[in-house]
């Protein structure tokens, strides 16, 4: 089987992760018991899940001048992700303050720092794009940088795939130029003005779309009249952090590798259910091989 070539064009974040009994009530002060900094940022995060699913992959965005922005290059390329044009700019880089509690549920506050200066894609940038197999992007960096990319995926057929994440206004260019978009409820809610109920509203913006509902499973469907439901694989949560990061990597992995879309999903949501057996961001990102564990293909 041929490697699938994935290009994330992204987020890269310092994720500075506390867990305690409870998150915290505006005004309240939790005694928590852990602490761990570990990379993060969606980018980054599916950048790494890619490579750990079994892609190769680069990883296209900005990190800043700061002592974050050296440990995330160094993080990032010893997990295997090319970082050849990681951007560097002057000034912070982006970080992620990530509270836990004791059942593995989250708040998060994202100050974007570099990653809103990843604007203007190079050629060689644009070129990496085209040549991939498989084009993953999200919304934590500027949208028409974003746009831009998909766009250049668009002229040699690299597909695209769309996270959504976090919900925001997506231009018409951009889902134009999407294969398969993936979004959890409040995104989908942020983009059609409809909820779990109606999800195949998501297919009047887009041919494929998938609708994670946490520990429900996904929804699957597409323009040729697929509306499926993908169970959750059970397993003992400690941290939801990056589920849906690993699950929209996973994804583009088996999705580019000539798998069906439909048994893709089934593949990701196993990857998603590895992810959250552990803390933390990047370092909670599974293997293949613990995918392939959990791992239950579609019935008939």
């Amino acid at each position: 089987m041929r490697q699938t070539r994935v290009v994330v064009v992204g987020s890269a974040n310092m994720d500075l992760v506390g867990t305690g009994p409870a998150l915290p009530r505006p005004g309240e002060t939790v005694l928590g018991s852990d602490f761990v900094t570990v990379p993060g940022g969606k980018g980054a995060n599916q950048a790494i899940a890619a490579v750990r699913a079994g892609a190769s992959c680069a990883f296209l965005g900005a990190i800043g001048s700061d002592a974050f922005g050296v440990t995330l290059r160094a993080r990032i390329t010893a997990a295997g992700v090319d970082t050849g044009q990681l951007r560097v700019v002057y000034g912070a880089s982006g970080v992620a303050l990530v509270m836990v509690n004791a059942v593995g549920e989250n708040a998060i506050l994202v100050t974007p720092g570099a990653n809103t200066a990843f604007t203007g894609l190079t050629g060689a940038e644009l070129d990496a794009v085209r040549e991939a197999d498989v084009l993953v992007a999200q919304l934590e960096i500027p949208v028409e940088t974003v746009t831009a990319a998909a766009l250049a995926a668009r002229e040699t057929g690299t597909r695209v795939i769309l996270n959504a994440a976090p919900a925001r206004p997506v231009p018409a260019e951009l889902l134009a130029a999407v294969d398969l978009l993936v979004v959890n409820e409040p995104e989908a809610q942020a983009l059609t003005g409809r909820g779990r109920d109606e999800p195949r509203a998501l297919l009047e913006l887009v041919p494929r779309a998938v609708l994670t509902l946490g520990g429900e499973g996904a929804w699957y469907g597409d323009r040729d009249g697929a509306d499926v439901h993908v169970p959750a694989v059970e397993v003992d949560v400690v941290d939801t952090t990056a589920a849906g990061d690993a699950f929209t990597a996973a994804l583009a992995v088996a999705w580019g590798e000539g798998r069906e879309v439909l048994d893709a999903v089934h593949w990701a949501a196993a990857a998603g259910a590895a992810c959250v057996r552990r803390l933390g961001a990047s370092v909670a990102l599974p293997r293949r091989d613990e995918i392939d564990a959990l791992y239950a293909p579609p019935a008939g």
